[in-house]
């Protein structure tokens, strides 16, 4: 099959045993089933690729109607995939048995956001002395520059700011289970993102060691 991804659901973490007896942390992940809403080719659109939608919306809009007709169904979420030969129909289902156990996935999500973090949590600072008259240095970022030369602060300086809610991507995920019939997809390892978190499954191209 053409399409080398496919769009899921983070479920939650959990253990489970290989055939050696060894415990690993897993992610399972409701992926699928998902359905081709758009097929963009290089002819036309300068570039191939493949639009999947996954879950069901309660509502939709005239545009958005209008542009899933051709699936036949109402989806909420529409993420696009390159491929290399698009050689989908409008409409087809896509479900994990596109990944077999042993594949290697990249998983891209959103992280959970943490809000206004100080320097100490978000960039791991150490922190200033303990001691020696250092009363309230415990937790400041210290010198963000010099005054004369260059009497600013550098771009990208590490700073407090806003943690998190940021596009993440987990690369090389080793695929333990891939269950159809229950549109299951159990990886070794932790995803991006909360519970329920949308996660975008991809083949890797990254081999396992």
């Amino acid at each position: 099959m053409a399409v080398n991804g496919i769009i899921g659901r983070k479920i939650g973490m959990a253990q489970m045993f290989d055939d050696q007896g060894n415990l690993s942390a897993v992610t399972a992940i409701e992926a699928g089933p998902c359905y081709v809403c758009q097929v963009k080719t290089e002819s036309r659109d300068g570039y191939n690729a493949v639009q999947l939608g996954f879950g069901e919306a309660r509502r939709l809009n005239s545009p958005e109607k209008g542009h899933l007709r051709g699936a036949g169904r109402d989806l909420k979420y529409l993420r696009e995939f390159r491929v290399n030969e698009p050689d989908l129909e409008m409409g087809q289902k896509i479900d994990v048995s596109i990944f077999q156990p042993g594949d290697r996935v990249d998983v891209t999500g959103t992280s959970k956001g943490r809000g206004f973090a100080g320097g100490v949590k978000r960039h791991h600072f150490g922190g200033g002395p303990k001691t020696h008259g250092q009363s309230d240095r415990h937790r400041a970022p210290g010198s963000i520059g010099g005054t004369t030369y260059p009497g600013r602060v550098f771009k990208g300086t590490r700073m407090a700011g806003h943690m998190g809610d940021r596009r993440v991507t987990v690369r090389g995920l080793e695929v333990v289970q891939a269950d159809a019939a229950r549109n299951l997809l159990v990886l070794k390892g932790a995803v991006p993102g909360a519970v329920n978190g949308l996660l975008l499954i991809r083949r890797s191209g990254r081999r396992g060691s």
